[in-house]
């Protein structure tokens, strides 16, 4: 009778702390989740007729099912090589002076596909196996920009024009090169957080279970920026007036700076970047050349992506960095082939 008792006491206690333990708006978050969705899907069907919900429709699924099929190859050929291929084969592969090494790792990336979600902590990894940072940060910059996927994506978003798919690759690896270049020269250790070395695949675990993981997380990762990429560069079409477009596509250099500022906003996947770029017809070659290049380098996901990975320290410097770089690149490749 008295454990009862005790259990009795016990409960309404227990009641207490777990009511306590929830926060205290719980009933209106869980109203919230449930009336939002069902509005938001009765406003979007009751607009759904107007001609700029129709338009702006048209262009986010015309955008979303060009890039995806490339998303789909490019991070099935990332999973691929993330599980199947040694990780002694790239540092067999560099030059053993830096110098050297920062440029040949970055024409790695013209025949090693992965988008820039995948290159981050590739490059991490890389530098866990005594890879040089600069190296595997100008691996980093150019995996995203110059594989096979994203020029093949290229040109087909930009058809009859092969000149935009040579300035991309140009500039892209330039810039890979340049900031590669850079971190030897001003580059400190104490930027990056200390980063665990890796001995490689692990004996017992199923390479394919790996490449499935691997698949899975950034298809679905990059997927979402797709989807919200396309979403944005639809109401950026249909939302902002000529007029305001005009501001800025009417000068060259406020036009790349835009563009630029724009590319690192939407944070769209490499695979489809190129398609984004040629919907903003209203802008000149120069400037879409611009959104290419800046774009998987330096967006907002990136930055978070290298906060986490090597630090806020880094993050900060290396982007800011990078940005000015591929701008600059941008500009003069394209001057000369545009």
């Amino acid at each position: 009778m008295v454990e009862e008792a005790k259990a009795a006491v016990a409960a309404p206690a227990a009641a207490d702390d777990a009511s306590a333990g929830r926060p205290r708006s719980w009933s209106l978050l869980l109203l919230a989740a449930a009336t939002l969705p069902g509005t938001a899907l009765f406003v979007i069907g009751r607009w759904g007729d107007e001609p700029a919900m129709q338009a702006w429709r048209t262009v986010w699924l015309a955008i979303t099912v060009q890039a995806l099929p490339f998303l789909l190859l490019g991070t099935a050929l990332s999973g691929a090589i993330n599980a199947f291929v040694p990780e002694r084969l790239f540092s067999r592969m560099l030059p053993r002076r830096p110098v050297l090494a920062v440029p040949v790792a970055g024409a790695a990336g013209v025949v090693l596909p992965g988008c820039e979600c995948a290159s981050v902590p590739v490059a991490k990894s890389l530098i866990g196996r005594g890879v040089p940072p600069a190296a595997a940060f100008a691996f980093l910059l150019s995996a995203p920009a110059v594989n096979p996927v994203v020029l093949t994506a290229t040109a087909i978003a930009f058809p009859g024009s092969p000149a935009m798919v040579v300035a991309r690759l140009l500039a892209s690896l330039v810039t890979a090169a340049v900031m590669g270049w850079l971190w030897l020269v001003l580059g400190r250790e104490e930027w990056l957080r200390p980063i665990v070395r890796h001995t490689g695949h692990q004996p017992g675990h199923s390479r394919w279970t790996e490449f499935r993981y691997g698949f899975q997380h950034d298809f679905l990762h990059a997927g979402g920026f797709v989807v919200l990429g396309a979403m944005a560069a639809a109401t950026f079409n249909v939302a902002v007036p000529r007029s305001v477009l005009d501001v800025f596509s009417g000068s060259l250099w406020t036009s790349v700076l835009f563009l630029a500022v724009l590319a690192i906003v939407l944070a769209v996947c490499s695979e489809a970047d190129a398609f984004v770029a040629a919907s903003l017809t209203g802008f000149s070659p120069l400037a879409q050349l611009t959104f290419m290049v800046v774009g998987p380098m330096v967006d907002l996901k990136l930055i978070a992506l290298q906060t986490g990975a090597f630090g806020r320290a880094f993050a900060l410097r290396f982007s800011a960095a990078t940005a000015v770089v591929a701008v600059l690149c941008s500009v003069l490749v394209g001057g000369m082939l545009l």
